[in-house]
């Protein structure tokens, strides 16, 4: 894949955009590459964590202007409403893979995270960014809307004003204002290093109870009461006195770091 890599250290997938010269900014031949890695990340064995970077300046700048053009010339009912993937289309896919993924998701913010690149920085469970990142709902500036899943990730974050305000301007805010509004976790020197401490750190947890975290927090964000909990008490079922925890129990009474099957 020439426009995304994939580097592995204990568990931890670390996937870097690789269009430097062009700010990262995402063409369709990027596109399907992130596609493709997300289907590819879901079957790594012994997967823990993954954390999502950008290479050179930017996270990412958004979608390639030249895209613009080759949209505008499209048919856009064929190109946009056929649903690929379950209820999205391959362009919601881009953000909404990451919240397939059943490990948590980790993206390393700087420069600029704009439209698509913010939409895709969305979809990670924590999203860590350098103080001088900036972030930006940028569709407004082309005359269109936000539509590669953001207005499914963005009311889990935010106050719908906040979506109005940066939907309607276009205007890009500074890393402070997005972590007091909810869009970033939080705000670090080095926004990598600190991710792939976070990445790592999670690795060293229960796998079968990170995933199984993953998948209630999920649905907490959108099912009824009831519904949440009843997954809460089947999901506790499914962990307690089974191997991952009888080994989180012993390394703890032998102060030792937990060692778990590479599944």
């Amino acid at each position: 894949m020439t426009r995304v890599t994939l580097t592995m250290d204990k568990g931890v997938a670390h996937v870097t955009l690789s269009r430097p010269e062009k700010m990262n900014a995402v063409d369709m031949e990027m596109l399907d590459a992130v596609l493709a890695m997300g289907d590819h990340l879901a079957g790594v064995e012994g997967l823990r964590a993954v954390v999502i970077s950008g290479e050179g300046k930017a996270f990412c700048a958004g979608l390639d202007v030249a895209s613009f053009a080759m949209l505008a010339a499209s048919n856009p009912e064929g190109l946009i409403m056929p649903r690929s993937h379950g209820d999205a289309n391959r362009f919601q896919h881009f953000a909404l893979v990451w919240r397939s993924l059943p490990v948590p998701v980790i993206a390393a913010l700087h420069g600029a995270c704009f439209g698509a690149g913010f939409q895709l920085a969305l979809g990670a469970d924590i999203r860590v960014a350098s103080p001088e990142a900036r972030l930006a709902v940028m569709e407004m500036k082309w005359g269109l809307i936000p539509d590669m899943g953001g207005m499914v990730l963005l009311p889990e974050l935010t106050r719908g004003d906040v979506i109005r305000h940066l939907t309607y301007t276009a205007e890009p805010i500074a890393a402070a204002q997005a972590e007091r509004w909810g869009l970033v976790t939080e705000i670090a020197a080095d926004p990598l290093a600190r991710a792939m401490a976070l990445a790592h750190t999670i690795a060293g947890k229960s796998p079968s109870a990170v995933r199984a975290a993953k998948r209630l927090i999920g649905l907490a964000l959108t099912a009824d009461a009831a519904t949440v909990l009843n997954a809460e008490s089947r999901e506790q079922t499914g962990l307690v006195g089974k191997p991952d925890q009888m080994e989180v129990i012993a390394a703890n009474l032998a102060n030792r770091p937990a060692v778990f099957d590479q599944r």
